[in-house]
């Protein structure tokens, strides 16, 4: 049910909610600290483990897919909230988490890309064309039978 899917992501944003609050209280920072980052990697897990174990019906994937749409503006509306001159006059703390964030999302994105090249999910190299390959034999064409 499409009702599922809407439910799945709203645990993922609570968790990354509290999660981001817990990092927030742990660095001395009065916001939350990625919380719709972490929301975003959880409901990506969520939704991987659930369609691996054939959990994940068409129909939730619908309230995912609806919501996945409106995460731009939603991320616009929430980033407008944040007072970015405060964050600045308070300290090296705001530099120090946006380049701690940078570095590890270019961890996490190195290595889900070495997952999907060892689990062969990358899509496979194309085949060198030969120059007296006809790209027209490739294609079968039913005859008509009127």
């Amino acid at each position: 049910m499409v009702i599922f899917g809407t439910a799945l992501l709203a645990a993922c944003y609570l968790a990354g909610v509290i999660i981001g609050e817990g990092i927030a209280a742990l660095i001395g920072v009065k916001a939350n600290v990625g919380g719709v980052g972490i929301a975003m990697l959880l409901l990506i897990a969520a939704q991987h483990y659930l369609q691996k174990r054939g959990l994940f019906a068409v129909d939730t994937a619908k309230g995912v897919t609806f919501w996945a749409m409106m995460y731009i503006p939603v991320v616009v509306a929430m980033a407008a909230t944040q007072n970015v001159i405060v964050a600045f006059k308070s300290g090296p703390i705001a530099l120090l988490a946006a380049a701690g964030s940078f570095a590890i999302c270019i961890l996490f994105i190195s290595l889900i890309n070495r997952v999907i090249e060892r689990a062969h999910i990358a899509s496979a190299a194309l085949e060198p064309v030969s120059d007296d390959h006809d790209p027209a034999s490739d294609l079968s064409v039913a005859p008509d039978h009127r």
